[in-house]
């Protein structure tokens, strides 16, 4: 899943196609007496409009980036801290224009999935042992199936806490980055013109899409992103916040490309602890994709499908987003 608040989602309505304007803490909402007008309707800035603002925004941010911070790139060009550099660099790209987009439209930065209050707590947590276990156990059936095995440890010392703290910061910027861009702002967004899901399923297919560039990557494995997308966007749907996602994105990588040491989305990183080795059909190892190209892989997202609408069932969500707009 690797490319290079209180939510304003409330679950307790009935109607699954319901903007996400609708449903965010009272609050957060813009005066509702704005005349309508082309660009602008009751709600303020109309849907359509921001989202392709947010867009050029982030992407005007990225080329001034890229032409800046060139010299710099280069010049650590083939280091692990020029990854760390670029993921931090596109992250802010991706949240950035939703800060002028929030003064714009009147609602503050939280709105958007990634509230202050309740940053880094319980549920990017449950998100980080969510990810770490759903990652396992896709490994642990391909090694049930006898084409994957975990190797010996390759590191030692204090290399583990080493690259442990890197690929840890390094991922977790990924996991913002990511389900920011994909699940933030533009599926707040979209939620407000076309309804929540059509926008979760629309953001999921371009998620899975914009895989197919990492080199590596399969069709399977963009069809994996893009279901996988489509599970984030149900636990914004659930847990009214990006954390749960952050925390379960961020961890699911880490575990696959750190921990486990195996190609996430076609890539290897280096400082990985564990040496597995992958013996069997593509099908089924997910060949250079890694474990995201396994068909393995869909299993585990149904599983995770199954047992997140079980233990986070809608009236359980409803009553946590209604706790936390007193």
């Amino acid at each position: 899943m690797m490319t290079d608040s209180q939510s304003p989602l409330d679950p307790s309505t009935s109607e699954i196609g319901s903007s996400i304007a609708d449903l965010r803490p009272a609050e957060s909402k813009p005066p509702s007496n704005v005349p309508s007008t082309f660009l602008f309707g009751p709600e303020g800035l109309r849907s359509g409009w921001g989202f392709f603002l947010y867009l050029a925004l982030a992407i005007a941010l990225v080329v001034f980036a890229q032409k800046g911070l060139s010299p710099l790139l280069h010049g650590l060009k083939g280091t692990l801290w020029s990854g760390m550099i670029s993921r931090v660099v596109v992250m802010l790209c991706a949240m950035l224009p939703a800060v002028v987009m929030a003064k714009l439209e009147k609602r503050t930065f939280g709105a958007y999935g990634l509230p202050a209050r309740g940053a880094f707590g319980k549920k990017f947590w449950y998100g980080v042992i969510w990810g770490f276990v759903a990652l396992s156990a896709l490994l642990l059936a391909m090694r049930g199936a006898h084409v994957f095995y975990f190797g010996a440890v390759g590191l030692h010392g204090l290399r583990v806490l080493k690259f442990a703290a890197f690929w840890g910061v390094s991922f977790l910027l990924v996991g913002f980055f990511e389900e920011f861009l994909f699940r933030g702002y533009t599926l707040f967004t979209l939620s407000r013109g076309i309804g929540f899901w059509p926008a979760a399923v629309a953001l999921s297919l371009l998620f899975g899409g914009v895989h197919l560039g990492n080199q590596g990557e399969s069709w399977i494995g963009a069809a994996a992103a893009g279901a996988i997308g489509l599970f984030f966007c149900l636990t914004v749907r659930r847990t009214g916040t990006l954390w749960f996602a952050v925390g379960l994105h961020a961890s699911w990588d880490w575990a696959e490309s750190y921990f486990y040491g195996v190609p996430d989305s076609g890539e290897m990183v280096h400082g990985h602890l564990l040496n597995p080795s992958f013996h069997g059909p593509v099908w089924l190892t997910g060949g250079s994709v890694g474990p995201e190209g396994s068909l393995l892989v869909f299993v585990v997202i149904a599983a995770l499908f199954v047992a997140f609408h079980l233990l986070y069932p809608v009236s359980t969500s409803a009553q946590l987003t209604a706790d936390s707009s007193r």
